[in-house]
């Protein structure tokens, strides 16, 4: 089967940019299950990432049923082809996946302090684009209205918002109980230092007081986290407690960065349908990226090595099919 590769964009007319000089724009991705007959090739632009062959625009194939939609959140600063590992193999097993670059927070665009600070939107996204017709009519196919939702880091604290969970702090606010041991993340590593001046922005101070809104969607079925981060430590224990969709937990075993004997296993203690995993072997927090191109391994190496030489294809393909298998059986 080949897998077919479409891209487009949108916008959320309830928001606006964080510039305040438009509505906020929803660049999407798809992969999907591609009609026979099409032809794959690898994307030539310049990437990080090494990329899948996939058939550009293809039409669908053809299939009799609705097929299952599972939405695919990157983490904080990355891109929709950050998740294109999960996504392809997602599509081989017969599931439109889509992925949305999430503005301000996205490498498809300037950073923006905005974006990273006021994750929340995030998941106000993938509602906006669920409301959204219009991808549905450019792929051209029956989707199921209900979805799975699954994300990677900044990713995983997306889909746990779309399934229920709540925000009692930000990770970074200074009232925030559990003390950051960071400043920021990889990307923005000075990020608490903006939160004063952004305040007297309006668009900011907006999303900021409604951090502790409800963003959860009736549209999802189930939430897939893979290695959640110390962020979540911020979610409201009382909306934990009262989730009931069923959430899967990914974790590494050598994962620093969202270590999961303090982020998985504190989501296991509060969510009541949840079930945690940490795969072993040497799995770290960027094994969840995909393999590296020539280019990425040179301009950023850490996110590339893998320790003993644990073989990144191969933990990519065994929580491919752990999603799958939670997946349906939900």
């Amino acid at each position: 089967m080949q897998i077919g590769f479409k891209t487009g964009s949108s916008v959320d007319p309830l928001r606006r940019n964080w510039d305040g000089t438009a509505p906020r724009p929803l660049v999407w991705t798809a992969w999907y299950p591609a009609h026979e007959g099409s032809t794959a090739h690898i994307p030539r632009e310049k990437s990080w990432f090494r990329r899948e062959p996939v058939a550009v625009d293809a039409p669908l194939a053809r299939s009799n049923e609705p097929l299952p939609l599972v939405l695919l959140s990157h983490g904080t600063g990355a891109t929709a082809v950050a998740v294109e590992w999960l996504g392809f193999r997602f599509a081989h097993q017969g599931f439109i996946a889509l992925a949305v670059n999430h503005h301000g927070n996205t490498g498809s665009e300037p950073y923006r302090a905005e974006g990273f600070l006021c994750m929340w939107e995030r998941a106000s996204d993938f509602t906006a684009i669920l409301d959204d017709p219009a991808w549905r009519n450019d792929l051209g196919a029956q989707i199921h209205e209900q979805a799975f939702v699954s994300g990677f880091s900044a990713g995983a604290y997306t889909a746990l918002l779309l399934a229920g969970a709540r925000v009692a702090f930000s990770q970074f606010e200074p009232d925030n109980p559990v003390k950051s041991p960071i400043q920021g993340p990889r990307e923005f590593p000075n990020l608490a230092d903006e939160l004063p001046k952004l305040y007297e922005k309006p668009v900011f101070r907006a999303s900021w007081n409604r951090r502790r809104s409800d963003f959860s969607d009736s549209r999802i079925r189930a939430a897939l986290a893979i290695a959640p981060g110390r962020s979540v430590l911020g979610f409201s224990e009382d909306s934990l407690q009262a989730m009931k969709r069923p959430v899967q937990l990914i974790g590494g075993d050598e994962d620093t960065v969202a270590p999961p004997k303090q982020c998985c296993d504190w989501l296991v203690r509060h969510i009541p349908h949840c079930r945690s995993e940490v795969l072993s072997g040497g799995v770290g927090h960027y094994t969840f990226l995909p393999e590296g191109s020539k280019i990425g391994r040179s301009a950023a190496p850490e996110l590339f090595f893998d320790q003993g030489g644990l073989n990144r294809t191969a933990i990519h393909n065994e929580v491919a099919r752990k999603a799958v298998e939670f997946f349906s059986e939900t």
